[in-house]
């Protein structure tokens, strides 16, 4: 897979509170200049960077709390509510991870259920958090979020630890199993941690092996901000 079809499918992020205008304008034109499927931030810059970006270009919004998700479904659905009316395109959302035998369980279901309401016709990414779960756990929440309507499972905040090949593989089979139990094709959007070309490459190719479209920004993605740099330097490390 070619440098520059690996950025089609990159969400460049920038997950900073306290970004200056100078960043923001900075993120938007490296995402136009190599045409990157989004820019990811929180929602307080949505209103910021969807002015400064072509329709092409997608703007994706963190809410409900990062890197630990909030376990409100009514403040969820109103962060929700808020980043959609700022002008988001999707949103990414933390299912926080909860170490007992009962997760996930009602209390989760009635969380992704809320995040599905309130996203209405925008793109709904469930972040997993897979550093924190063993493969029952991310397996079993990530039917639950594809159950509940989530458009993507994406493995991490990448602030609790790392993606993993693993982790790629889980979710990758898990959206197949969906497809072909359910008819619906998920998406899955890897991150935490992928800052280099080849290791980019090598998840992508377990997730193809596992029938995810790595190719396609509706079935596949990135989450990244030091990746761009290597990509575009041709993975030769001088970033």
């Amino acid at each position: 897979m070619g440098n520059g079809n690996i950025i089609r499918i990159l969400d460049l992020t920038l997950l900073d509170r306290g970004a200056s205008e100078e960043d923001l304008v900075r993120l938007c034109e490296r995402a136009v200049t190599h045409r990157a499927a989004a820019v990811c931030v929180f929602s307080e810059h949505v209103r910021f960077v969807r002015d400064l970006l072509p329709e092409e270009v997608r703007v994706a919004s963190v809410v409900g709390g990062f890197p630990v998700g909030w376990r409100d479904p009514v403040k969820v659905s109103k962060a929700i509510t808020e980043a959609i009316d700022f002008g988001t395109d999707e949103i990414d959302c933390v299912l926080e991870p909860q170490l007992h035998d009962g997760f996930p369980g009602e209390s989760e279901l009635a969380l992704l259920l809320a995040m599905r309401e309130a996203s209405g016709d925008k793109i709904l990414k469930v972040i997993i958090e897979t550093p924190l779960l063993d493969e029952h756990s991310i397996r079993a929440t990530s039917r639950l979020a594809m159950a509940s309507g989530a458009d993507f499972v994406k493995t991490c905040t990448g602030k609790r630890g790392d993606c993993t090949d693993e982790d790629a593989r889980i979710l990758s089979m898990e959206a197949n199993r969906h497809l072909v139990t359910m008819g619906e094709r998920k998406g899955v959007k890897i991150s935490g941690g992928i800052r280099k070309t080849e290791d980019a490459r090598r998840m992508l190719s377990i997730m193809q092996k596992e029938g995810i479209s790595t190719g396609n920004p509706n079935e596949s993605r990135i989450g990244a901000s030091s990746l761009l740099d290597d990509l575009i330097d041709g993975g030769l490390g001088r970033n």
